[in-house]
């Protein structure tokens, strides 16, 4: 019920981005829903009040390996902050050459990341610059042989910036330094959805209209799972099916109220420079 009231009071619509277009003059977005009695609803929303986000979960990390032995080990204090292992860092090497093949890495304004360690590394592997080295004119984003991966420093040159966000990490396990917990109350997958809608919602404090987020499988699930019921089954499907390690998925969020309302970059306003509407008589071709 708590999520269902955050989505009624922050009015935001999530579609794949392939269901979109926008125009010139006056620029908006087509997001095509088909709804479940399965006609189409088209709907239209102005192109200022629509934000690009390509959402990427964490490669595979050690917990990874050990959870899927035993899923209590998700829950040992030692794999609550995972590194990456060498399959996950040769799945962050592909990613990145799709992201530089693709144009992402051209496009992406901002990287929004959890700060845990393995979807920092995933972000700076995927979205840094290329191997940091003395003298460079760049600060580096990663220390060289962080995690033990045996990795070269990663610079800053030439990459977007990167945030560190709490409200997008994993659940939140109780720990001497988890300071968000609450005494002798784990977070449910209620609280843990609507912390995902405060998330999306903060989105909209940014400038950016392009932006890269890195974060977990258990935080994807239960935010995304709140989006898509007035879509045909095959759309919900698509945004909110489990992510596979390392898999990106780009998707628009639309603004339907006026949280960070900004100014349209495309509009044009038009009857510049104004003037009374005349008609303008044309002369009759003259005949030979």
């Amino acid at each position: 019920m708590k999520v269902l009231n955050l989505l009624r009071e922050t009015s935001t619509l999530l579609a794949p981005m392939f269901c979109a277009y926008c125009s010139s003059f006056m620029s908006f977005f087509l997001v095509k829903l088909q709804v479940m009695d399965g006609g189409p609803d088209p709907s239209l929303y102005p192109l200022h009040r629509c934000k690009t986000i390509h959402v990427v979960r964490h490669a595979q990390g050690l917990h990874n390996v050990e959870g899927e032995k035993n899923y209590k080990a998700y829950l040992k204090p030692e794999y609550l902050d995972a590194p990456l292992t060498q399959l996950g860092w040769q799945q962050v090497d592909y990613l990145r050459k799709h992201v530089h093949a693709s144009g992402l890495s051209k496009r992406v304004e901002l990287v929004v990341t959890s700060p845990l360690l393995r979807t920092l590394q995933t972000a700076v592997g995927v979205f840094g610059g290329e191997n940091y080295m003395n003298g460079m004119n760049a600060l580096p984003l990663m220390a060289a042989n962080v995690g033990n991966s045996g990795r070269a420093s990663i610079s800053s040159l030439n990459s977007p910036p990167f945030i560190a966000v709490e409200d997008c990490r994993e659940h939140f396990i109780e720990t001497d330094e988890d300071v968000q917990w609450k005494a002798d109350v784990r977070e449910t997958t209620e609280e843990l959805a609507a912390r995902g809608l405060k998330f999306l919602n903060w989105l909209w404090t940014r400038k950016e209209k392009e932006i890269a987020i890195v974060t977990h499988s258990g935080f994807l699930v239960h935010t995304l799972s709140a989006f898509g019921n007035d879509c045909h089954p095959s759309v919900k499907n698509e945004m909110g099916t489990r992510f596979a390690n390392c898999e990106l998925r780009s998707m628009v969020i639309v603004n339907r109220s006026m949280i960070g309302s900004d100014v349209s970059t495309t509009n044009y306003p038009g009857k510049i420079p104004s003037g009374l509407d005349r008609l303008v008589e044309e002369e009759a071709p003259i005949s030979i």
